[in-house]
């Protein structure tokens, strides 16, 4: 088993200084923190792999493809491999869990 603490990972994603932090890695998936403060840019590209979202904090919407949604804590969106997507209008620092099924290359 492994086990994670929400607060922890957040220490360790702000002390590397990064706006993402992967935290698991298995055969078939990862999963990783991503994080961007209000007002701030979403500089995602499309991934090879299939991505859920779930967001743990924060308001924003996001486009995927050409479908845009509001999201806020409880969120959960699917966002399939090679389409292009991003988090914008943030108004609250935006705390996501992501999944990358097969693992993030």
């Amino acid at each position: 088993m492994k086990s994670f603490r929400l607060d922890e990972l957040e220490t360790e994603r702000a002390a590397n200084e990064g706006a993402y932090l992967q935290f698991l890695r298995e055969r078939n998936m990862s999963v990783g923190l991503y994080a961007l403060n209000a007002g701030e840019h979403d500089p995602q590209r499309p991934h090879h792999q299939d991505e859920v979202y779930f967001v743990v904090s924060g308001r924003a919407s996001i486009t995927v493809g050409m479908e845009t949604t509001q999201v806020a804590r409880g969120s959960v969106v699917y966002v399939p491999a090679g389409v292009a997507h991003r988090f914008h209008h943030i108004t609250e620092d935006l705390r996501v869990l992501v999944v990358f099924s097969p693992p993030e290359s």
